[in-house]
């Protein structure tokens, strides 16, 4: 699950990691079309099982953006604008390497781990290759 880098045959260092599963990547591209559409969905992640409601990227980007808002502080007009300035990076990054998602996001998200208490979340964000496992639904 370790991101770790090799060295080619010509020294040009290439970074390797983890496949993503390929149904959850096609969901989760379904989902960045419907900005308002969410599924419910338990994942198996190194932490242990998180469960909540994933969402597409805007959809998690306009609730992040949302949340930065409330950010008291010198710094709080800049975090508003964060998530855009963050979007436009990642837009030219994935025009260089377009593809598949490689990120899921999660609004309500309860992560569950070791013999402690649930951890309840807003918003979670995770790269597809942490995740081991998933199903549709929440545990009941």
């Amino acid at each position: 699950m370790n991101e770790s880098v090799e060295l080619a045959p010509d020294s040009t260092a290439v970074i390797t990691e983890q496949v993503p599963d390929l149904q959850l990547q096609l969901l989760i591209q379904l989902l960045d079309r419907e900005t308002r559409s969410g599924l419910p969905l338990t994942l198996t992640i190194p932490a242990g099982v998180l469960h909540g409601e994933v969402i597409g990227h805007e959809a998690w980007k306009a609730e992040w953006s949302r949340s930065l808002r409330q950010v008291e502080g010198e710094g709080s007009n800049l975090m508003a604008e964060f998530p855009e300035t963050v979007d436009q990076g990642i837009s030219e990054l994935q025009a260089a390497r377009p593809g598949l998602p490689r990120w899921i996001h999660l609004r309500d998200a309860t992560l569950i781990f070791g013999g402690t208490a649930p951890l309840r979340l807003p918003l979670w964000r995770g790269r597809l290759s942490d995740v081991s496992g998933w199903a549709l639904g929440r545990p009941e």
